[in-house]
């Protein structure tokens, strides 16, 4: 497998780091009180607002910032980072584990309503939902130019966006911090920490009381996440037997990277993506349906000529349909670019044009193909770690996780068993060694949270209070 060379990336971060370690705070926030489509005043503590990052502060990530619902004093800090790349902070404030829901009803012209989150995760915890990289949801550059990002970017990006907000929020620094996110955040919150990690380490304020991490149906290692797609869809019923003993023969367990002269493996693979084309990856068992924006990422793709593999994506409608999971995504384009909603949320007039959920087409560098020694290397700092997957989830498979949580070789401390929901399995788990726990969610897409919301707040509740799933 590709590796990255973490120690050069690490030594660019530190260097950045050094050079914008005098920058000014920017004090862009302000606190919301009220939201358009929410009846009444917020029964919870939200603040947005602006944070430069840069040299110049030319970058300006937006955030929003939910204060604990139990002892804000007391409770974790969580950093989230949204997956893409490129998707916003909104999709994990209204969609995964934020305190407030869409109330998915057919757009009849009239600003979409909401509701509350009865397992919002700021229950047990405070969390900052950023807009990463630039050029994500309502972050934005001074410049008209776009700029362009690359994973190590957003991991420099995420580091200076947490001291600078530490900095301007002293009352937060002695709580203790996790830093966490889903999909394709899984390349870029091990960096973060990895960089948090090393900050501290240099003595550079302030310091940042780093606990541990928090993954979900995260991207890790582009050969462990595509190669697993064919033995998940094998143990789901997706594809015959037949034809799983032939892509295993042919293709010797290398799906993506094909040799141009194996015949027999691209012929196989070929007819693998004709039997999944029609399936709904983000969940196996979802209609599937069309997507507001682009699609945030879709590995196995674009592989074969086979004009019948995609047939129904070239047929599909230019919108969703109410009764699609997808719809509810439509809902949060029409609130996010109504001007009362971005007065109330502070969003700078004249910034961006239309705010998206997900980015397509921005300049952006995928130069991190692996988070796998990252993970290596943090395992031995001490630091807790919580992996969890959507058991239906094919874009990011837990077959493809556990494989590389396997290639750590860490010792087992708690093998795989059960774990329960008011008397239900929610999901099952095993603890290893190295402060690291691994869980599934019964039933559960891309991403976790938006599935199966209850078993997910009682996963972390219980991890965040270190009980046994």
């Amino acid at each position: 497998m590709e590796q990255m060379a973490m120690p050069t990336v690490c030594l660019a971060l530190l260097l950045l780091l050094q050079l914008c370690s005098g920058l000014a705070v920017s004090n862009g926030r302000s606190a919301v009180k009220h939201l358009p489509g929410f009846q009444g005043p917020l029964p919870f503590d939200l603040e947005t607002g602006y944070v430069g990052v840069d040299e110049s502060e030319e970058v300006q990530l937006f955030y929003y910032f939910v204060k604990s619902q139990g002892n804000a004093k007391e409770d974790p800090l969580l950093l989230w980072l949204t997956g893409g790349p490129g998707c916003s902070a909104l999709s994990g404030l209204v969609y995964e584990i934020g305190p407030l829901n869409f109330n998915v009803e057919e757009y009849n012209g009239s600003l979409p309503m909401m509701v509350l989150n009865p397992y919002s995760w700021t229950q047990v915890s405070s969390i900052i939902f950023v807009d990463l990289p630039v050029g994500t949801g309502f972050s934005y550059s001074k410049t008209q130019l776009s700029p362009e990002t690359s994973d190590s970017i957003q991991v420099y990006h995420a580091y200076q966006f947490l001291r600078k907000w530490l900095q301007d929020h002293p009352e937060f620094r002695s709580n203790l911090v996790y830093i966490g996110g889903d999909s394709y955040s899984g390349m870029i919150v091990p960096a973060v920490v990895q960089a948090i990690s090393s900050g501290n380490a240099g003595d550079i304020n302030p310091l940042i009381n780093l606990k541990g991490y928090i993954l979900g149906n995260p991207s890790t290692d582009t050969s462990f996440d595509d190669n697993s797609k064919v033995p998940f869809a094998h143990g789901m019923g997706l594809i015959s037997d037949e034809l799983f003993e032939s892509l295993k023969e042919s293709c010797r367990g290398e799906y993506q990277t094909i040799a141009p002269g194996n015949a027999e493996c691209l012929k196989h693979v070929r007819e693998f993506d004709k039997c999944t084309s029609g399936v709904e990856h983000s969940h196996i068992l979802e209609r599937r349906c069309a997507f507001v924006s682009p699609r945030p990422f879709e590995i196995f793709v674009e592989r074969s000529q086979d004009e019948n593999a995609r047939k129904l994506s070239d047929s599909e409608p230019s919108l969703p349909t109410i009764g699609c999971r997808t719809y509810g995504y439509l809902l949060a384009k029409y609130w996010a670019n109504d001007k009362n909603v971005r007065k109330a949320l502070g969003v700078r007039e004249g910034s961006i044009g239309e705010w998206q959920r997900c980015q397509n087409g921005m300049p952006y560098v995928k130069d991190i193909h692996s988070a796998i020694e990252y993970h290596v290397d943090l395992g031995k700092k001490g630091f807790r770690r919580l992996i969890y997957s959507g058991d239906h989830d094919m874009l990011v498979s837990f077959v493809g996780t556990q494989a590389w949580i396997r290639s750590l070789n860490y010792s087992i401390v708690d093998d795989w068993r059960a774990w329960y929901l008011q008397g239900q399995v929610a999901g099952y788990t095993r603890t290893y060694s190295n402060l690291m726990t691994y869980a599934t969610l019964k039933g559960a897409g891309h991403t976790a949270p938006e599935y199966k919301p209850a078993e997910c707040f009682a996963m972390f509740r219980r991890w965040m209070h270190q009980e046994p799933l």
